[in-house]
């Protein structure tokens, strides 16, 4: 498929954005919204329109918003012919009402003159332009911020309008740090808008059978033992990411493994994001393939607990220590899932840590 030909262009460029790709991909596919939450200089806008701008023939809107944005910039100037004849309506050429895609960085400057169209315009694809509706032609936008919207902002509705939310940080591993510096030449992959639509269409003829269903339902009942509340909505709406999950890995039919985008979903706080996820990984994945993604953020913790300790030794030999426990795990893991390429990979990446440590901090 061509859209997997730039879902792997795209992983090449950009070093630790894999999810992120896949769920700006997914988005694309399930005609929903996209955040991403991250510090500047993360390459947010430069992915996004990247990505967008592989889709010819679609009308592309990209805008940096302020406190002081005025409609005019989002949603045209006012037509000095028409207000002649008493008539108050803008002119959209090039604006976000004739966007296929859009990308809006900042978004949560967005002032009271903007938010209300802009709620509708995303939420219901409508704007009204001179008090008529008019529907447009908006598949996904996609919002960008450097940090969360604080309570009593009023901005609660438009953060709930972004199905998808992905945070995005700066490069972690040195390697992936490297290959950045280094960049590659872009791959030439891109498909026709025709072509996308063909996807979405694709998309809604998925079938999802009663297991997904099932662990939904579980899901839900888990997340509200917790205190966390997604609405029937929302619940509603994740279907489509769902099937657009399966016809990106090229199926007719959904899988209990398509859930997994779900983390991404189903939190309204940045601090129930963690819950979310193990909750979601309960369900979307076997037991060992989820003993495997919490022994790696575990790695992850403890590496990351060693560079707040500024590579202290005494941490770092309690650190190794940890490592090779979850080492050993693993290698019972492999020994009795032979078949199992993940927890091979898994052995590789803790190992690499153990290395790590051990030529950087105790000089071994």
């Amino acid at each position: 498929m061509k859209i997997k030909d730039i879902q792997n262009a795209l992983n090449s460029q950009y070093s630790e954005r894999e999810e992120v790709i896949e769920g700006l991909m997914v988005a694309l596919i399930a005609r929903q919204h996209a955040l991403l939450i991250g510090p500047p200089g993360t390459g947010k806008s430069a992915l996004v329109s990247d990505l967008t701008k592989r889709i010819t023939g679609a009308n592309y809107f990209q805008w940096l918003l302020t406190r002081f944005s005025t409609p005019e910039e989002l949603f045209g100037p006012v037509s000095l012919k028409e207000l002649e004849q008493g008539v108050y309506k803008r002119n959209t050429t090039g604006k976000l009402p004739e966007a296929h895609t859009s990308f809006l960085d900042e978004i949560f400057k967005a002032n009271s003159a903007i938010l209300n169209a802009l709620l509708t315009l995303i939420n219901e694809r409508v704007f009204y332009n001179d008090g008529s509706p008019a529907q447009v032609p908006l598949m996904s936008l996609i919002g960008s911020s450097n940090e969360y919207p604080e309570e009593g902002e009023g901005l609660e509705a438009l953060f709930d309008r972004f199905l998808l939310r992905y945070e995005v940080d700066y490069i972690g591993e040195d390697q992936s740090f490297v290959s950045m510096l280094k960049g590659s030449a872009p791959s030439p992959a891109d498909m026709s808008i025709d072509e996308l639509f063909e996807l979405q269409f694709f998309s809604d003829t998925v079938t999802i059978p009663d297991e997904v269903f099932d662990a939904l339902s579980k899901i839900r009942r888990e997340l509200m033992d917790e205190g966390i509340r997604p609405s029937d909505r929302r619940f509603k709406q994740v279907l489509s990411v769902i099937r657009a999950k399966a016809v990106l890995a090229g199926r007719d039919h959904a899988e209990l493994e398509d859930l997994m985008i779900l983390k991404h979903s189903l939190w309204e706080k940045p601090e129930q994001r963690d819950k979310v996820a193990k909750i979601v990984r309960n369900h979307a994945q076997d037991a060992v393939k989820t003993r495997v993604e919490e022994i790696k953020t575990e790695a992850a913790d403890i590496l990351k607990s060693l560079e707040q300790s500024n590579n202290s030794t005494d941490v770092a030999v309690e650190s190794t220590k940890k490592l090779k426990s979850l080492v050993i795990e693993l290698r019972k893991l492999q020994k009795d899932n032979p078949n199992r390429t993940e927890v091979a990979q898994a052995v590789a990446l803790v190992q690499k840590s153990l290395t790590d440590i051990a030529s950087q901090v105790l000089g071994v």
